[in-house]
């Protein structure tokens, strides 16, 4: 009879463990965090929301989700834009075109600990499971593989027509990045804030229209 009470008692005891977890969230360093300074969330936030817990949804989905959310009047976003220039093909995961120029925002998902540097082709990525056991992954640099989409996208514009100037960055949803770069956004006011600056000349509705038609069918 003991045994049987004790071993309801260590139920009991597992059971409010693990609804305290659910009640408080995940463990501190899995929490999200804005480090921005502002009200915006961070993109962290946007992983631990219980709708992507729910319906599991991909980390692009999320990244245009919080792009969508700061973008303004006469924005426009075109999502997973295939280009091509002199032979040179690119996969674009989100451009946003308005007035204040044409911005590329690439977009990854890594997960687990991430090592190299700005100037990298490729950067290493070390996840551990709960095993203890860590593995290792060769992973693409976003910072060189946006600059490489700049340079294509402003070749493609200008060959059909408008001169623009184009930038590029990049986002590492889990905030897992190993440099700080100007090329690397890490929260909803960084998105915000890049792609409504007014740095250079603005962009005139003619030159709008034309940059749409452009991209409009290279887009999903």
């Amino acid at each position: 009879m003991l045994f049987i009470i004790n071993g309801i008692i260590a139920a009991i005891a597992i059971i409010i463990v693990l609804v305290t977890r659910s009640e408080n969230g995940p463990p501190d360093e899995n929490r999200p965090e804005n480090k921005s300074g502002s009200n915006r969330p961070g993109f962290r936030e946007w992983l631990f929301t219980p709708e992507y817990k729910r319906v599991g949804i991909r980390g692009e989905e999320v990244a245009a989700r919080a792009i969508q959310s700061v973008l303004r009047e006469g924005d426009r976003l075109f999502k997973n834009v295939s280009i091509e220039y002199d032979g040179k093909p690119a996969e674009l995961d989100n451009v946003v075109v308005n007035k204040y120029g044409v911005f590329i925002i690439e977009v990854k998902n890594y997960t687990g600990h991430i090592v190299g540097g700005e100037d990298d082709y490729e950067w290493q990525k070390y996840k551990t499971t709960d095993a203890g056991n860590t593995y290792e992954k060769t992973v693409k640099n976003p910072i060189k593989q946006v600059k490489r989409q700049v340079y294509i996208l402003a070749r493609y514009l200008e060959y059909y027509g408008p001169k623009v100037w184009v930038r590029g960055y990049a986002i590492l949803l889990h905030g897992n990045s190993p440099v700080q770069s100007e090329y690397m956004l890490t929260s909803m006011a960084d998105i915000d804030c890049a792609i409504h600056t007014a740095d250079r000349r603005m962009l005139d509705v003619k030159t709008l229209e034309k940059i749409d038609k452009l991209l409009s069918h290279r887009s999903l």
